[in-house]
């Protein structure tokens, strides 16, 4: 293939057109504009590959290795509609015809490309340039393959991250998650099996019901949404962490995910609302689903320190309202549409010594266990009772020394 020919086909690329916007692929593309643009001197061809191989070795050295990954990850009209179930003759052509050409790309060599372009090989010019590793791969089969598999593996963003945060209505990847998992959080085994069950319910495309963690500080209702996560990412579970305030923005994100062939966990953090709270009537919203009904891939999970989510004082029971019972109910029906409540109450002392001692088996703490049990209930009183969050900060200070 000639240089004129590596060029157009870069900007001609229509299914793959994103490509265009990796920042490695973009300066591949400076480099053959560079040289095809008529007689470049030998500092701006060397200024482009320069430029290239720098992005290109952030990551890797192998050329094949990072485009085959970017095409396989990249969010296409393909991907989606193929998702959706059908793929229109017209896109399957122009499939087919980008990817054998994406194919020989990954095996494109900088002897070849300046070879393209009317350069000797082993210009001693070009010499010292490092030469970038290239692999072959059967990129048609391997993108067949993930497309079998885009319900578990997503794509573009989703096919690279599995936890995200939203930033003006719009989905951000969080790049380092807490990487909490259910294997390190001892303790509420039976509380947390029935979210594990309602959420195979929902990777199964079963019907899942939005669940409520209720209870008190401390006693791990973050951390088991956050393992949950992590535990399933790999059957295609993604975490989508919600503020209060943002709940207004959330309807029209979930019409965006609801064609998508993942499953989504919004999770709403300890909340609770005051009366006359705008955000109220956002989640009984949300839970309930639009009139085209709730999507099937996703599910809200919340946490909460309070049971009915509404803080109330004894002046809303004295108040003035004429139909005070009628309010009551309103502000109650709320908690009532999470159709799984889970209660995570604090631990006695024999289940806390039990996740005590589990937790010291993890950090490898070496302590006779009677001392161990006794300091660390010296400990909990200090920090104002028993719970899986103090028990884990005590063992991580026997860890670090801190406490002998």
């Amino acid at each position: 293939m000639r240089l004129n020919e590596w060029n157009a086909r870069l900007h001609g690329l229509v299914v793959f057109r994103s490509l265009l916007d990796d920042a490695v692929v973009a300066k591949l593309v400076d480099l053959t504009d560079r040289m095809a643009s008529g007689t470049p001197g030998c500092s701006a061809v060397c200024d482009a590959v320069a430029q290239f191989e720098a992005a290109l070795f952030e990551h890797t050295t192998n050329w094949g290795d990072y485009l085959s990954a970017a095409v396989l990850e990249a969010e296409t009209v393909c991907v989606r509609s193929a998702a959706a179930g059908a793929l229109a003759p017209a896109l399957q052509t122009a499939l087919d015809r980008e990817l054998a050409f994406l194919q020989a790309l990954c095996g494109l060599t900088l002897d070849e490309l300046l070879a393209s372009g009317g350069v000797p090989a082993q210009s001693a010019e070009y010499a010292f340039l490092p030469r970038w590793e290239t692999s072959a791969i059967d990129l048609p089969a391997a993108y067949a393959q993930r497309m079998s598999e885009v319900g578990r593996k997503g794509y573009g963003m989703f096919a690279k991250h599995h936890v995200f945060t939203v930033e003006n209505g719009q989905l951000v990847p969080v790049k380092y998650p807490d990487p909490q998992r259910l294997s390190e959080l001892p303790g509420y085994e039976k509380e947390r099996e029935k979210v594990i069950a309602n959420t195979r319910a929902l990777l199964a495309g079963m019907p899942a019901n939005n669940v409520l963690l209720y209870g008190d500080a401390g006693t791990g209702k973050s951390s088991a949404v956050k393992a949950i996560a992590n535990e399933f990412a790999p059957e295609g579970l993604r975490l989508v962490e919600v503020k209060k305030n943002q709940l207004y923005q959330i309807p029209d994100l979930m019409d965006k995910l609801a064609a998508n062939p993942l499953k989504f966990i919004l999770f709403i953090d300890d909340l609770s609302f005051t009366a006359n709270d705008d955000n109220f009537a956002a989640l009984k919203a949300i839970l309930e689903g639009s009139v085209g009904g709730r999507a099937k891939n996703i599910a809200v999970y919340a946490t909460s320190n309070r049971r009915h989510l509404i803080k109330e004082t004894l002046t809303d029971r004295t108040g003035d309202d004429i139909h005070e019972v009628d309010t009551r109910q309103e502000l109650m029906s709320l908690s009532a549409r999470f159709g799984l409540t889970v209660t995570f109450q604090r631990p006695e002392k024999a289940r806390f010594e039990t996740i005590l001692a589990e937790l010291a088996k993890q950090h490898h703490i070496d302590m006779p266990m009677d001392q161990l049990l006794v300091k660390a209930e010296a400990f909990a009183i200090r920090a104002g009772g028993r719970s899986p969050r103090v028990a884990k900060q005590f063992i991580e200070q026997c860890e670090a020394g801190v406490q002998k």
